[in-house]
Parts: structure tokens; sequence; C-alpha cells
């Protein structure tokens, strides 16, 4: 039996000099764990290969701000990551039954968006802010498939407001620094095996023996449904160091600190009127609280001008996803204990390779390949809500530059995403046994003005 798993647009709001940022929809996420990479458009033709050392537009005030110091004047970026994801799942031995249906629906296409603007404070002191989204994610079942005791929908969401400075040492270094503001919201929501939970609660001596029959209370046959929601703010740092060994060859270290976030929101139930004399008072709506721990992250990038035509460009980037040991979410109300998810993840590291092509002073033409580790260490940790797996980039783009105040960049991506096994058991026993079969579509576009 195959599932699709159904994604939709989640809302995200900023301010850059008074303008809203649109909005955000994402599939699974497209870097590994639930990371967006999706910066810039130039540097998506590259697949982002040599992002901490490139320089070549203000989105380097989010993967090096010391690269501000390579720009001169004023400028500002505006970018559109257009994206498509594919993603289904086929069972292979599940214990959940699939209730009134066993399918959803094929991905939907997302949007995110990049703002960027950069000043000269003087010579060599720069000014940037930055406005974009590091991490997302939003996948959505139907509410009767096989997993739906472990997701139903899951939604998260950050917005990163990014102040920078960057100082031009001398005609080697430069260093850049930022501060990231950071807004996260989530809504997770799965059905709740209400029948099971009584079996279990009978077996234990917390009810007497037959009082589920009576109510009529049956495994998997008895649905109720939770939502959670939360949201905040949190605080992290940007550093990022530049050195140009001569005009054609610089190499750098860029890192990004783990952001702790701290979410406070809601928790409503949905019971089955049957469920309702047993469970009224632990399953009622309640406040709740969660930690995420955002990962930090280190970039080693070189760029190497061959010569007036030809530039090649390389990078590693470690992920700390180590950090993400559990989603643990505590209830206000005391009659309900805290919900804990295992994650146990690891941390990962991306490679890529890219080749710049200067064909005159209008075109550019790039094209760049990388290979993206997962976190995820093993079928039992894989879930529904992020079921990701290792990641191929193959990427592909143009700039064109009408005038030298005015530059139009474009690229696509195709990401081969290994089929990804999952053995995962929920709190009440249930087991998600299967695979997904994952892969994404990227169409970007940014402007850049220098003025």
């Amino acid at each position: 039996m195959t599932i699709k798993p159904r994604y939709t647009l989640f809302k995200l709001t900023g301010l850059l000099c008074c303008t809203s940022l649109v909005s955000l929809a994402s599939s699974v996420s497209h870097a590994a764990g639930f990371a967006i990479i999706e910066q810039s458009a130039s540097g998506l033709g590259n697949a982002y290969a040599g992002a901490a050392a490139r320089a070549e537009d203000a989105s380097t005030i989010y993967f090096n701000p010391a690269g501000m110091t390579f720009l001169s004047g004023r400028q500002a970026v505006a970018g559109l990551h257009i994206i498509k994801p594919s993603a289904k799942f086929t069972n292979n031995g599940s214990s959940i039954n699939t209730g009134s249906g066993d399918s959803g629906e094929a991905g939907t296409v997302g949007v995110i968006p990049n703002l960027y603007y950069v000043m000269d404070i003087n010579e060599d002191i720069k000014f940037g802010l930055g406005i974009g989204v590091p991490f997302g994610l939003a996948t959505e079942y139907d509410k009767n498939w096989r997993g739906r005791y472990q997701a139903v929908k899951s939604a998260v969401s950050a917005i990163n407001i990014n102040p920078s400075l960057a100082f031009k040492a001398n005609d080697q270094w430069s260093f850049g620094l930022g501060v990231n503001l950071q807004y996260i919201e989530a809504e997770l929501t799965q059905a709740v095996d209400f029948g099971t939970i009584c079996l279990g609660l009978e077996a234990s001596g917390g009810l007497s023996s037959g009082t589920c029959a009576v109510v009529g209370l049956n495994p998997q046959a008895s649905d109720g449904f939770s939502k959670i929601t939360g949201d905040n703010w949190g605080v992290g740092f940007n550093l990022g160091v530049i050195y140009s060994l001569n005009d054609a060859t610089r190499i750098g270290l860029a890192y990004r600190s783990e952001v702790k976030q701290n979410l406070d929101g809601k928790a409503d139930f949905t019971l089955p009127t049957n469920a309702q004399s047993i469970f009224s008072t632990a399953f009622a709506d309640t406040d709740v609280s969660a930690k995420i721990d955002l990962p930090d992250t280190t970039a080693l990038s070189a760029y190497h001008q061959l010569n007036d035509r030809w530039a090649l460009l390389a990078d590693i980037t470690w992920t700390g996803w180590s950090s993400f040991k559990e989603l643990k979410i505590e209830f206000d109300n005391p009659n309900k204990s805290p919900s804990i998810e295992e994650e146990n993840w690891d941390n990962s590291t991306r490679y890529s390779l890219a080749v710049n092509f200067m064909h005159n002073a209008q075109w550019t033409y790039r094209a760049g390949l990388a290979f993206d580790e997962t976190p995820i260490p093993n079928d039992e940790m894989r879930t529904a809500r992020i079921p990701g797996s290792d990641r191929t980039w193959l990427a592909f783009g143009a700039g064109y530059a009408p005038t030298k105040n005015f530059q139009v960049d474009i690229a696509y991506v195709h990401i081969f995403v290994e089929d990804a096994k999952i053995n995962r058991v929920g709190a009440t026993g249930d087991v998600l046994r299967g695979s997904y079969e994952n892969s994404v579509d990227i169409l970007s576009a940014q402007a850049r003005w220098v003025f």
C-alpha cells in the first residue's frame, strides 16, 4: 500500500524596512534534518559550494558576514525559492490498521523568501541585515493513514533576523559577526488510540477489568485527536573570517551558534464520546511547553579564480544535530504525563563542489554537486514527522547583469534522496514499518540592486 504525505503552506511574517516577509511553505526540509539551506539563488546554482568564501552578493550575510567587505556601496537582494517535493510511504508490516482510508495527496509547491541589505559605514566597515528561514518543515497525512498515532500534521517554521557587521583588517583578512533574532512556531497533531490506552490502564490496575468493553473502547477503533501548538523567540550569533591568499584565491570559515528555543503554547484534545467519562480529566485542554535546541553549524569554504572565465568552489559544512536528543512536551495539567519522543540524532556533514563560467560581462553560468548526510541514525529513530535520508544535489544556475547596478540570478536543483526505511514504535506500542521514497526539485530566482 502506498502513502503520499500531503504538504501544506504555513505562514511566516517578519519586517524589513516596514515590509512584511510574505510566507513560507516547506516540505520535509531540504538540507539535513529540518534545516533549510536555501538562502540565495546565486548560491543554489553552485549547490552552495564555496558559500562562506565567494562573497558574491549581499546573501553573504547568512553564509559568512565577513564577505560583506568584498562589496562596495549599498546592495539589496531579494530572492524566492519554489520547492516541489515528492514523497511516498510504502507499508511493509505496520501494526496499525488503516481506519477508513489509506491514502494521501502529493506534495504541493512551497515558497521560501530571503531579503538582504548591505551598506558602507566606511571603506573598511560594513553593516548588513538579512531575513530568512533557516529551519522549517511541514508534512500532513490523511487522518486515517497507518501512522496516524505517530503523526498527522507537523509544521515547524523559524524566521531569522540577522543584523551583521564586517571589518576589513588588511588586504588578506576580513572578519564578520552577526546577531540572530529567531522566531519559531510549531504545530504537531496526531490521532490518539483511546482503546489501547484504556486496555493498558486495565492491565496496570488503573481501571477495573471489563471497563473498556462496557463503554465500547476498542484498540484502533476509538480514535481521538491531539493538536499541540507553540512559539518562542530565541537569540544566537554568527561569526566569520575570510583569508585572501591572493587576488584569485580565498578561504572562508563561518560559524552559526546553537539557538535554544523554549516554546510555550496550547494542547487541544478531541475525545470520542465513549472516552469522555474516563479520560476527560487527563486529556483536558491545557498549556504546554517544549524545548528545541536548533543546531550550530561550522562551514569551511574555498574559492579560486582559475582565469578570467573559470572559477572553482568547494565547501564542507558540519551541523551539530546531536543536540536534538528528544522531543519532550510538558503539560501544565498535573494529570497528564509528559510526551517524550526519542530522536538521538547524530552530527552530520555536507560536502559540495562547484564551477563558475563567466561567459562575458553580462552572463555567468554555474553548476554544483553536493552530498548531504542525514543525522537520523537508524530506522528505529526515523519518524513519520521527519522521514529524511542521505541526499545528493545536482545544481545548475545562471546570472544575468544587463547593467552594472542590476543582476538577476536563477538556479535549479534536483535532490536525489536515498530510500528511507522506518521501523518506529509509537507511544501506545503501535509499529510503523515500511519505507519512504523521496525527491525534491527547487527553482530559485533573485534580483540584486547596487546603488
